[in-house]
């Protein structure tokens, strides 16, 4: 599949999705959002694809935010709408997909960009790495599900100093608050990214994608998360991984899942 705004390749297990409008930061419009979702839905459908990892072109910026000129004429329905169609087809979708995602922030993570790496199963950052929620220095909220995920991550204090203060946070701050596991060198972010991919693929891809839904359960309203383990955890046992796994350690070896 070809793409105007990204860029999406498959190799060893591993999709690497970039967003590549470096001249406009990489900001995300309706196209863009789009086409990552169908390669998002790509990605998750493909036998060989173990995990993703979703990052930006150049080196100034993972996503700068979203493309403004888009909706400055809005009114209300048009930017409930907005908000409605973009979590639906992207930043809720990644969040559910059952192929681990990691967001590799390779620079400034403002507005839109920031809930689409919150949106992924968990972050890198580079040390050069700017994040940050400036919405209401527009005169509108976070839309994209950043009201939600960032209290989730940092905390409600710290959620909402940063998103009242519309200010911007350093990569060592967002390791600090839990909003990024790791905070590397430029030059090693994508290495970085590669070697806990290829720590993730050792383990079996059906318990992980249980796993990923157990976890999400907790964040969801009317859903008991303790249930959805309950049920998964039970789930793992008809698997030919759960099989292939508990062989192995028995006869202590190294597990070779089939992913079934």
């Amino acid at each position: 599949m070809s793409y105007t705004n990204i860029l999406s390749e498959t190799q060893n297990g591993l999709t690497t999705i970039t967003i590549n409008r470096p001249k406009k930061l990489n900001a995300l419009n309706k196209e863009t959002i789009q086409e990552l979702h169908d390669a998002f839905k790509a990605a998750n459908t493909n036998p060989d694809t173990k995990v993703i990892v979703l990052t930006g072109s150049g080196d100034k910026a993972f996503v700068a935010g979203a493309d403004i000129a888009e909706f400055a004429d809005f009114d209300e329905y048009h930017g409930e709408q907005l908000a409605a169609k973009g979590q639906d087809i992207l930043f809720n979708f990644v969040e559910n997909l059952s192929t681990p995602v990691i967001a590799a922030i390779n620079g400034f993570a403002l507005g839109g960009g920031l809930e689409l790496a919150m949106a992924c199963h968990f972050r890198i950052a580079s040390d050069n790495a700017k994040m940050g929620l400036p919405e209401v220095s527009l005169g509108v909220i976070p839309g994209y599900g950043g009201t939600q995920r960032l209290p989730q991550l940092v905390g409600k204090g710290r959620a909402m100093e940063m998103v009242m203060t519309a200010g911007m946070i350093s990569a060592q701050d967002a390791l600090t608050y839990g909003l990024v596991n790791h905070v590397t060198s430029a030059e090693e972010l994508m290495p970085l990214a590669e070697k806990i991919a290829g720590k993730i693929m050792r383990n079996s891809s059906v318990a992980i994608k249980g796993a990923i839904r157990a976890i999400n359960a907790n964040f969801k309203d009317g859903v008991h998360g303790y249930d959805v383990e309950i049920e998964e955890f039970g789930n793992c046992f008809g698997t030919e991984d759960f099989k292939e796994g508990t062989s192995a350690f028995l006869e202590k070896r190294k597990a070779q899942f089939p992913g079934k």
